[in-house]
């Protein structure tokens, strides 16, 4: 594994990876952008060729080649090290160790699963009782095109076997249509000729982070049909539990403005889109997990729930606010109009929906309001409390965060809050979340905890080095890289106030720089790790 790492980072240029995401300027021997992880005007975020890494003065995100895929794309380390390898034409240790056949299967699902998509595309334009559902939805062509929404015929005009036939008709068998999840076979046994999973339904296709089509979600055109929607079942590219429809389109979406948007089904995701809310992504007719949820939290920690105005909506907002307040996301939920859902105000009214999800509220407080709205007795409204806010409240992992919201229902309810705390005690929290699966996982180097005071200190070690780098001075920058081998060799001996000082002196002397947004931005950093030392010595004091 640390062999198929060394030789991607030799073959591939960091500046080349991030300028395929950012535009890069050169700025003396690094190049600087604005961040792709936080919002910014002026350009705080540089990659250094020469040590092959990235730093924002902005947000510290940091890293190399590896650190800025998971974070641009949201994945985990073993992703990160596919769609590297795949880059830099490296067959990374994992993949040797699988067979040849499995990824060829593999690489003929993808294609049949492609090959399908066009082929619902065509059916679609094909179909006026298909377009015209459309239509009515107010569903522009341009979503249609970008979303390649499909159309799979059925009964009584489409039979069957249509779409089995044409991928017949293409030299596919069947086996590898039925592990694709494309068609099936009979109850009476395998010697049945198989038949297509989707007949008679909107196509919407499923892709992974990368945009490859891996699944299909099918709503039933005709009112009588069940279910209502339809997924892929689960194949070797795809589980229901993990994708989450949109996310590839949404991701940038998601990390510009720091939130998403999660809604129920696809009619509801694809309005959102065209209503501009293009951070918004799906479960897809099943319910949110947490492997959906922590897919997220790479991309964002805050998320929104805007699940339909009803009962049914209520709950599974419930549910889902409980797995992600877990998990540690700032949950919020949008309050729905009764008997509306997202696909329906943002179709009529665009502006109406992203009013609606500007206002939503932190879970607890929403929740809290709908039990205010049902239980106007006293007594009534504070066993509602007790059974479902407090245990919500006792899954927030911030002390601060709890004690607000006791505050509030204290104040709303006339409930004393030592009452309240004095129940909260008394409750265990929910068990929400399951134990992964770690029988798959690589293996990874354990990271020993660092005091606040070694953060500061390699917090400054690297403010040095990027220093050195922007004045492009090859000598400094050499002495500079020489003094973080000593420092990192011997971090509880720095003096850090002189450091701290002698590297604001350097900062007045580099005020000349072309580039006055860097030395502004370092220079805000230095004084944030002298106010940070400064609360540091007055805690040692009173201990």
């Amino acid at each position: 594994m640390r062999g198929d790492v060394d030789t991607i980072k030799g073959r591939l240029d960091i500046a080349e990876i991030v300028s395929g995401y950012v535009k890069l300027e050169k700025a003396g021997i690094s190049l600087k952008a604005r961040c792709p992880f936080h919002n910014e005007k002026t350009p705080s975020f540089f990659v250094s060729p020469a040590r092959q890494s990235f730093y924002c003065f902005g947000c510290g995100a940091k890293g190399d080649i590896f650190t800025f895929v998971e974070q641009m794309e949201g994945l985990d380390f073993r992703g990160a090290l596919s769609l590297l390898a795949e880059k830099a034409g490296v067959e990374i240790n994992h993949q040797r160790s699988e067979s040849a056949s499995w990824r060829s299967e593999k690489d003929k699902i993808l294609n049949i699963l492609e090959e399908a998509t066009t082929f619902f595309e065509k059916e679609l334009i094909d179909n006026d009782l298909a377009r015209r559902y459309i239509a009515s939805r107010g569903i522009s062509e341009v979503v249609i095109k970008d979303w390649r929404l499909g159309y799979a015929p059925g009964p009584p005009v489409g039979g069957w076997r249509s779409l089995y036939e044409h991928l017949s008709s293409l030299g596919y068998d069947k086996e590898i249509m039925i592990k694709a999840g494309l068609a099936k076979t009979g109850d009476a046994g395998t010697g049945r000729e198989p038949y297509d999973v989707f007949r008679d339904r909107i196509i919407f296709p499923l892709s992974d982070t990368n945009g490859k089509i891996v699944a299909f979600s099918g709503r039933a055109l005709a009112k009588e049909t069940e279910p209502k929607y339809l997924n892929s079942p689960d194949t070797i590219l795809f589980t229901k539990g993990e994708i989450l429809y949109g996310l590839d389109k949404a991701k940038d979406g998601i990390r510009k403005k720091n939130y998403a948007v999660l809604v129920e089904g696809q009619m509801d995701l694809v309005l959102s889109h065209q209503a501009g809310v293009n951070n918004t992504v799906a479960a897809s007719g099943t319910a949110f997990t947490p492997a959906h949820l922590e897919r997220l939290k790479r991309f964002s920690s805050r998320i929104i729930l805007a699940f339909d105005g009803d009962s049914a909506g209520e709950k599974a907002a419930q549910r889902a606010s409980e797995l992600g307040i877990s998990l540690g996301l700032e949950v919020k939920v949008a309050n729905l109009p009764e008997g509306l859902d997202p696909a329906e105000i943002a179709q009529k009214n665009p502006q109406e929906w992203r009013d609606i999800l500007r206002q939503s509220l932190p879970a607890v407080e929403f929740f809290f309001n709908k039990a205010q709205e049902k239980e106007k007795d006293p007594r009534k409204l504070g066993k509602q409390v007790e059974k479902k806010i407090l245990p919500m409240i006792k899954l927030i992992q911030s002390a601060i965060e709890q004690s607000l919201f006791v505050s509030m229902i204290a104040k709303r309810t006339g409930i004393k809050e030592e009452v309240l705390w004095e129940d909260l005690k008394k409750i265990k929290a929910p068990d929400i979340l399951s134990k992964p699966d770690l029988g798959d996982q690589i293996s990874v180097i354990e990271i020993p905890h660092k005091t606040h005071r070694e953060q500061i200190e390699e917090r400054l070690i690297e403010i040095r080095l990027w220093l050195g780098e922007l004045s492009g001075s090859a000598l400094e920058v050499a002495i500079l890289k020489k003094e973080e081998i000593e420092l990192k060799n011997n971090l509880s001996s720095v003096v850090l106030h002189d450091d701290l000082n002698r590297l604001s002196v350097e900062l007045s002397h580099a005020e000349e720089s072309k580039d006055n947004q860097v030395i502004t931005n370092l220079t805000r950093q230095i004084q944030e790790l002298h106010n940070q030392m400064r609360a540091l010595e007055e805690k040692r004091k009173m201990l």
